[in-house]
């Protein structure tokens, strides 16, 4: 098939799927994935083959960026003794269990390693997009693992490649081959995004910037492969430091376009890969004889199978690494155990390594087409039997639910309209504004503390009343101190709609606690000129959006605040600026 039918027929299955599976209620990757099966039916559409250069140098940089761009770094350095041995000895750990299996199936050792290298790795991709059901602070676990353990799986490849292809391969040389890689690919992720810094600090047009944005993660992994290192680490690096110091080197408006732009980009690129998966899935099948195709069924049930006993026995084995106070209790740690295991999904960088596998490997019984075959079967029983039982595991595991995310979001909105109305007289002597857009601004800013304060005392009457009705509901008497505002079924939302009401800051509880009544005389004609006043006030407020930006960063420079939270309250800021500027066009 011509390119152009093959990209159409790719976004109309997109399509397709993303109105399907909210009405079968399971995600879109799962729905991509059996619609691709289902394509691979079609002996033309069996014949579309990615090349693995493509996954590997397109696909991977731009999906790696995004999801370093979006992951906290003080999840990072708070579990980084968690995360270091999940991403580096467990991917070890688990290449080399699988290796034993395939041997049992009677695969060359080699080339059982090369298959150990390609499933051994969860998928940044998969996790993001069927991770979303599992309580914060795991999710980011999971979700920073997945980001750096590919590089550890693509160092294994290469040591397993240069076995099969009889190459010499000693103690040193693999050591030098982790040093590179490793060391390597952080110092080519750290000089890029220097680099690209060092350029953002002389530009303020948008199009320079978000070009700029987009050409980080490609040069970092090519200069990583130009060295012969980690080009995985370098995008991944370069991705963590870009999103440290974007609010300092970019616009309002360069990062509400990319806000828009790169979520869509990803989303399109991972409903191609899932789609080309069960091509793929399909193409293997019709390629090998059916006397092997239930040998390699069995296998990749056995891989399967051995990737998540794995994966759960070595959890034990990372409490050593972590410090006893950090440790949950021992009931909830089991059960973590296991939601972490069925959360541990493969996807588009295993099928990518399978795919470059040289085909000189193929001689024999085994080779090529058997890694992609068990490669591809791994990832579709991740997809169709974890995906849809993750779920059900996190409720089975009753995992405490984490406000922590919320509650920062609260304390930072506060503290920063705090901040803001603190200096607000300040600015506005500095920028000339006159006493009346002064008392205007500073008449918006305490309403919007005072929402602020009453989302927060809302969220926690809300839980409040929860817990009673919890304990009402166990000994079938009404708690007489609980607010009959809300029906006993209610959810926090509606207890929280109850305080706001339906404008946001008006009606309250009792009528008057987050009333503002707005007051009038009559217009002045001598007053100045509102094209005078509507400057004022909007120099006044991007002076206040500035001094609330110093605050928020400053809020995460201490560890306060989250950088997810920093990243949603700056989206926000980001919004009103734009509002108060206008939108950059292009020339």
């Amino acid at each position: 098939m011509e390119g152009l039918e093959v990209t159409v027929l790719l976004g109309l299955t997109i399509l397709v799927g993303t109105l399907i599976a909210p009405r079968v209620r399971l995600a879109l990757p799962l729905v991509l994935v059996v619609f691709g099966l289902l394509l691979g039916f079609v002996p033309a559409l069996r014949e579309v083959q990615l090349p693995p250069e493509t996954v590997l140098l397109l696909f991977l940089p731009v999906m790696l960026f995004w999801e370093s761009l979006t992951t906290s770094l003080r999840s990072i350095r708070r579990d980084f003794r968690y995360i270091l041995p999940m991403s580096t000895l467990l991917v070890v750990a688990s290449a080399f269990a699988v290796a034993g299996v395939g041997v049992l199936f009677g695969m060359p050792w080699e080339i059982a390693l090369i298959l150990g290298a390609a499933v051994a790795p969860p998928d940044a991709t998969a996790v993001a997009a069927l991770g979303r059901l599992l309580p914060r602070r795991m999710f980011m676990k999971l979700k920073a693992e997945s980001l750096t353990n590919d590089g550890t799986a693509l160092v294994l490849y290469a040591i397993a490649v240069s076995l099969a292809v009889g190459g010499q391969v000693t103690p040193w040389s693999v050591t030098w081959t982790v040093l590179v890689s490793y060391v390597g690919g952080i110092a080519a992720g750290v000089v890029v995004a220097l680099l690209g810094v060092l350029l953002l600090q002389r530009s303020n047009r948008t199009a320079v910037i978000n070009v700029t944005m987009l050409l980080i993660p490609f040069t970092a992994f090519l200069v990583a492969e130009l060295i012969h290192a980690s080009g995985v680490l370098a995008v991944v690096v370069a991705g963590l430091i870009a999103s440290y110091v974007s609010p300092r080197v970019t616009t309002a408006s360069s990062r509400r376009q990319s806000d828009a732009v790169w979520p869509f980009g990803v989303f399109l690129l991972n409903g191609a890969l899932f789609i080309l998966i069960g091509l793929e899935v399909q193409y293997v099948v019709h390629e090998i004889s059916a006397a092997m195709i239930g040998w390699l069924v069995l296998t990749s049930l056995a891989v399967w199978a051995t990737l998540l006993v794995v994966r759960y026995l070595f959890q034990f084995f990372t409490g050593f690494f972590q410090r006893p106070a950090t440790r949950p209790p021992r009931g909830l740690r089991a059960r973590s155990r296991v939601v972490s295991t069925v959360a541990g999904m493969r996807g588009a960088v295993s099928l990518a390594i399978a795919l470059s596998v040289p085909t000189s490997l193929a001689e024999g019984t085994t080779g090529r087409d058997e890694i992609v075959f068990v490669t591809a079967g791994v990832i579709l029983l991740s997809l169709l039997v974890q995906g849809p039982l993750l779920p059900a595991v996190v409720r089975w595991a009753r995992m405490p639910v984490d406000h922590a995310e919320q509650e920062e979001y609260e304390l930072a909105e506060r503290a920063i309209s705090g901040a803001a109305l603190s200096a607000l007289d300040d600015l506005a002597a500095e920028h000339g504004v006159g006493q009346e857009v002064r008392d205007r601004v500073r008449s918006e800013g305490y309403q919007m503390l005072e929402l602020a304060n009453a989302k927060a005392l809302a969220r926690e009457q809300a839980l409040v009343d929860a817990e009673a009705r919890e304990l009402d509901a166990l000994l079938d008497t009404p708690d007489p101190t609980v607010s009959d505002t809300t029906a006993p079924d209610a959810p926090a939302s509606d207890a929280l709609d109850d305080v706001l009401g339906v404008g946001g800051v008006t009606d309250a509880v009792d009528g008057t606690t987050l009333q503002m009544i707005a007051t009038s005389t009559d217009v002045d004609v001598l007053q100045r000129s509102p094209l005078v006043r509507h400057e004022e006030h909007t120099r006044l407020k991007l002076a206040l959006l500035e001094r609330k930006r110093e605050v928020l960063i400053g809020l995460r420079r201490s560890g306060t605040v989250d950088d997810i939270v920093v990243r949603r309250i700056a989206a926000r800021l980001d919004l009103e600026q734009v509002r108060l500027q206008g939108i950059e066009e292009f020339d």
